[in-house]
């Protein structure tokens, strides 16, 4: 029975470490707000590569691409709170890779003056504009959407 045991204990050792290697390039990572039970709360994408609207930033020694309003976000979760943690899914559940990272970037530093309130209800009022075609189509449209066909949706 020994042998069995200290067998597993070896074992259990070597799966432990073969897990405890560099953090995968591939996969979604996420900033992941959880309350203090370890139930999710919410979450925010990080991205890898540089795209319109996007600060760079550097969590735990590691570059990604983030919005401002990420950043106002990630506060707000700690104040109320919430653990905030960088997590990797590369299919096989949730990893934590990064903890406390309120801590590491501030609108400050991406060189944003408002507070974190300011930076959620200004996004908020930015999503409710309505693009450019949808005021043309509007425009040119037979009227308001009593005039479209009825669907599911909206019956």
């Amino acid at each position: 029975m020994k042998k069995f045991i200290a067998t597993l204990g070896a074992f259990a050792c070597f799966c432990g470490t073969a897990f405890a290697g560099p953090i995968s390039q591939s996969g979604d990572f996420v900033l992941m707000s959880r309350d203090r039970f370890g139930l999710f709360v919410g979450s925010h994408k990080l991205f890898l590569q540089d795209s319109d609207g996007l600060k760079k930033v550097s969590y735990c020694n590691r570059d990604y691409y983030i919005r401002s309003k990420t950043v106002a976000w990630t506060q707000l979760e700690s104040e109320r709170g919430h653990v905030v943690r960088i997590e990797l899914n590369y299919g096989r559940g949730w990893r934590p890779i990064c903890d406390n990272p309120e801590r590491q970037v501030t609108l400050q530093d991406i060189g944003v003056s408002m507070s974190a309130q300011e930076v959620l209800q200004s996004a908020d009022e930015s999503s409710k504009r309505q693009g450019r075609l949808s005021a043309v189509s509007r425009i040119f449209g037979t009227g308001g959407p009593e005039d479209e066909p009825s669907t599911y949706h909206t019956r």
